[in-house]
């Protein structure tokens, strides 16, 4: 184990000097080597006086130890104060001392993590304080009789394992007003159904007995106790266990010992809240209120909160044990988990295991131990680690299980955010009283070796501190150059603004040429050349800055590692982009949970891209070669036409693409789209449609038949306006025939013009 914890503080430390061999040096408002140490856990400041150039800002000056040695800064010149650790109380681990060390002193960088070894061993013989608390409803009757014989049984059994046990008693039923109790006045007074039995009156809380090592003397007065009695089943057991812890002094308990809480109940319980129904509008004050050894507030004060009883256990090293009926199992484990080292044991119809039951939770208490701290000091955080298996990760309590007598290991790696005031904080396992005190304060200025006479460096009207000027009054500048009232000061207050516009952006003071920011109203800097930034205005989720997860740098978020977003309020997670195992079909980055799709691609998880098209025509070279081994790129097929998946296919339902191949075959596929870009699965119709040769016969037969056909068209044609021109002349000749044989004379007969008579013709033939 101990070869395991030196291997694994190794890794640390080697991780640790690689985070601050990469870390970057974030910044912000740098003047002085105080500014630099300040600004980043990664930060160094050269003091070398002839490191920075003519007119550059002191800032080049802090950066990075890698950054500054590669400027040319050597390492005697470079100041990077470490941590500082020193233990001021370190006692060995012996009886009684249970941790160590006792006290420590660290004086930390702001940001810079620091981690040290926290050591428990339990003790032997550690002094047991047992306060019994029980509840006297009326259906715990068979109990309390057995009960009030197990005194002297579980301060014997407790004895064997400790050498060193006390035990005390008290009891509870629940607040005296309706709805929670009959406030009749017999009923008040005896509250039991059965007249004749002995029965006291209705109470809140009584403490019976203070913690004593005299068995018998916790068996008589448990003897005297009588049951009682309410109406509604939840009981007044947080009330109860209220009281018990806040009355130290009351009840006994022991500055030095384990101190132990077990509450025996059959029922549930009332929480904060419920008291209204009695119309007890008060809160609960944490405060001890036993007047005659009665909680004298039980009808004023509310019922404590559950956060408000764990608290105070934990904060009392009160370890509850919650001795309950199998009915309520469910119940006070549920509010166990909310309470660091408690335990849950059922007790039988008649409580006669109980001390079995104590006991075993005793145990089992024992054999956990946590680690945890008190109320930290602002900007001040504590993580642990252990050598106990599951205890690897850092978390925010220690804890290691079964351990016995051995010796346990925790590392407590504390870390300053920013400067503080020198404050302290408490360390220690829970249940015990013993603490480590550690003092933290943080480094926040150089100690550089400097005079304190005038420096040539700084044409003798300064000093040089930690390699920068400091002027003497009445000089500024760089190098002290510049002396209050010189003349051309118009050129210089033209050299801090920006664009021409504001001197330093409304936000600092010109001085020698140069900006000197004013401080934020959150106490910040306003920094950069014209003081345009400052660390106190980012984008805000959950109303923290950054979400909590990021650093606010000009006005811009700086994620934690596994955070993103403008805020830092998303985790760093694919899980909410992937769809069928991949993220954002690989068409996009999955940013603050969600897919930032690319190329034009649309939707949640980028499947679809509406301005898209299928690469028919482009794919058809790829095609024709990966179907049917031909086309431009046979040779070289698999490296041009990586890009496609395909599929030689008898039948397509539907083609999507219809492309000629280079014999000018008609191909058919499909294109589906696949995850990525431009990568396809083609299904490819097995068979091409090729064009057949021509068929010279049918061609020319065709061509006589069609002229003939033509010639015989134009013939009928011609025959049919010749027949009709004659149809329409012989109607024409019948209508003048008819009208010649109703007038007696031939229309179309006309007489000559001149008759002519010849003289030499007689008549006579």
């Amino acid at each position: 184990m101990l070869q395991s914890l030196c291997l694994r503080s190794l890794l640390l430390l080697l991780m640790g000097r690689h985070v601050y061999t990469q870390e970057q040096c974030l910044k912000a408002s740098v003047n002085t080597c105080g500014d630099c140490i300040k600004s980043g856990p990664g930060c160094a400041w050269c003091k070398h006086v002839n490191f920075t150039k003519t007119g550059e800002q002191e800032a080049a000056r802090c950066d990075t130890v890698a950054v500054l040695k590669e400027k040319g800064c050597a390492s005697t010149d470079i100041e990077n104060p470490p941590n500082d650790f020193v233990p001021i109380a370190n006692k060995p681990l012996n009886n009684p001392v249970q941790i160590k060390p006792q006290e420590v002193k660290l004086n930390l960088r702001p940001g810079r993590p620091h981690t040290f070894d926290f050591e428990f061993k339990r003790a032997e013989g550690y002094p047991v304080d047992l306060y019994y608390l029980m509840d006297l409803s009326y259906s715990m009757k068979d109990d309390l009789e057995n009960v009030k014989k197990l005194g002297k049984d579980l301060l014997d059994e407790l004895t064997k394992i400790t050498g060193n046990a006390r035990i005390g008693f008290g009891s509870f039923v629940d607040k005296t007003l309706l709805p929670f109790t009959d406030t009749n006045v017999d009923k008040l007074q005896r509250p039991c159904p059965d007249k004749n039995e002995p029965c006291q009156p209705a109470f809140g809380f009584q403490h019976v007995l203070s913690l004593t090592k005299n068995g018998d003397r916790f068996k008589t007065m448990v003897a005297r106790q009588n049951i009682s009695g309410n109406l509604d089943p939840p009981e007044g057991s947080l009330d109860a266990i209220m009281q018990a812890a806040v009355c130290e002094n009351e009840i006994g308990w022991g500055n030095s010992s384990t101190r132990l809480l077990v509450l025996a109940t059959d029922d549930g319980f009332h929480m904060a809240g419920d008291g209204k129904l009695a119309a007890i509008l008060e809160p609960n004050k944490e405060t001890c209120q036993l007047v005659n050894n009665k909680y004298s507030k039980s009808n004023v004060w509310d019922y404590p909160s559950v956060g408000q009883i764990a608290r105070k256990l934990e904060e009392k090293n009160i370890q509850p044990i919650f001795a309950v009926t199998k009915k309520m199992e469910t119940v006070y484990t549920e509010l166990s988990k909310l309470i660091p080292k408690s335990a849950v044991g059922v007790l039988s119809e008649d409580s006669n295991n109980v001390v079995k039951l104590i006991m075993d939770a005793y145990k089992n208490l024992t054999s956990e131990v946590i680690v945890v701290h008190d109320t930290l000091p602002d900007f001040i955080s504590v993580k642990y680690t252990s050598n106990c298996k599951g205890g690897e990760k850092p978390s925010d309590r220690g804890k290691c299980d079964n351990v016995k007598f051995e010796k346990v290991t925790f590392r407590v790696t504390v870390t300053a955010e920013k400067c503080i005031k020198p404050q302290s904080f408490l360390i220690g396992p829970l249940g015990f009283s013993e603490k480590l005190k550690v003092n933290v304060s943080t480094r926040c200025e150089c100690e550089c070796d400097d005079t304190n006479a005038p420096h040539p460096h700084c044409g003798g009207n300064g000093k040089v501190v930690c390699g920068g000027c400091r002027c003497n009054p009445g000089f500024l500048g760089q190098h002290c150059e510049c002396k209050l009232g010189q003349k051309d000061e118009a050129s210089l207050k033209a050299q801090c603004r920006k664009d021409n516009v504001t001197e330093c952006e409304g936000k600092g003071d010109c001085v020698c040429g140069r900006c000197q920011c004013h401080l934020t109203e959150g106490g910040g800097n306003f920094y950069g050349e014209f003081c345009e930034c400052d660390d106190e205005h980012c984008e805000k989720f959950d109303n923290k800055q950054c979400a909590g997860h990021g650093k606010c740098k000009c006005g811009k978020c700086e994620c934690d590692a596994g955070y993103e977003g403008t805020a830092c309020h998303c985790a760093k997670s694919d899980e909410s982009c992937k769809i069928d195992g991949t993220v954002c079909h690989k068409r996009g980055k999955c940013v603050c949970n969600q897919c930032e799709c690319e190329r034009g691609y649309k939707g949640l998880y980028c499947k679809t891209c509406p301005t898209c098209q299928r690469p028919c025509q482009q794919s058809g070279s790829c095609v024709e070669c990966l179907a049917f081994g031909t086309g431009p790129f046979e040779k070289n097929c698999s490296l041009s036409c990586g890009h496609l998946k395909h599929n030689t296919v008898e039948k397509l339902i539907k083609s999507d693409c219809r492309v000629k191949d280079k014999e000018g075959c008609w191909m058919s596929f499909t294109m589906t789209e696949l995850d990525g870009f431009d990568n396809y699965l083609v299904n490819v119709l097995k068979d091409r449609e090729c064009p057949e040769g021509p068929n010279i016969a049918a061609i020319v037969g065709g061509s006589l038949a069609a002229v003939a056909l033509i010639g015989l068209l134009i013939l009928l044609i011609v025959k049919a306006l010749l027949y009709a021109s004659d149809l329409r002349e012989w109607r024409r000749f019948e209508k003048d025939r008819k009208h010649e044989k109703m007038s007696g004379t031939n229309p179309l007969f006309k007489d000559a013009t001149t008759t002519v008579q010849n003289p030499t013709f007689s008549g006579d033939s």
